[in-house]
């Protein structure tokens, strides 16, 4: 597998000529999401068994996405989250997290202080891939971009910045399917300078 770090993701937006502004605003289609993440698991199940590691969908409730294992054995986990829409209004509506639109991917809140207290307790590594599509200025049109950081990380940059950078949005078209709200409304925000670059 193949790694970079991220230096040079940050670009102005007031003066792109292919702004991301407006692009699925109020629309959170849910099942499209999920199906997305569900596509690029498979793709990254895959990938990591043809380089010799034992990968596969994690059945264990309430944890990431894929299990490695070694020895039948947990070895590791991978959380996978689609990430199609630009936080265009991130410097208006969170300017303490000193975060611009380009740079700017999110996490569900809730799912990661579950994933804080799945490491801590178990310390089994745990590591959050987001894949990346629909943002002009980082990904090629038609190409999935993946970027990738280990949750002990994560854990020391929302220690640092707290609630600088937790948005809640309002509900929109999609997040409600068969009458259950399951869309998700509060991130935590995460700059791509604070990831890796990831070829699996």
């Amino acid at each position: 597998m193949k790694y970079s770090r991220i230096d040079k993701y940050i670009y102005d937006c007031k003066v792109c000529p292919t702004r991301c502004d407006g692009i699925s605003k109020e629309h959170y289609i849910f099942k499209d999401d999920v199906s997305f993440a569900e596509e690029h698991e498979n793709i990254i199940i895959n990938k990591l068994k043809d380089k010799g590691f034992n990968a596969k969908k994690c059945e264990l409730k309430g944890y990431p996405d894929i299990e490695i294992t070694k020895e039948n054995k947990p070895h590791s986990f991978i959380e996978v989250k689609a990430q199609r829409r630009t936080f265009m209004s991130v410097e208006r509506l969170l300017p303490k997290s000193k975060l611009t639109p380009s740079e700017t991917v999110a996490l569900n809140l809730s799912d990661l202080l579950r994933y804080f207290k799945i490491y801590n307790e178990n310390k089994i590594p745990v590591y959050i891939v987001w894949c990346l599509q629909n943002r002009p200025c980082i990904v090629p049109d038609n190409e999935t971009k993946y970027f990738i950081q280990d949750i002990k990380i994560l854990q020391d940059i929302y220690s640092k910045n707290n609630y600088t950078r937790v948005f809640r949005r309002k509900s929109g078209v999609g997040d409600v399917v068969d009458g259950v709200h399951k869309g998700v409304v509060v991130n935590y925000h995460f700059s791509l300078k604070e990831l890796i670059l990831w070829k699996p």
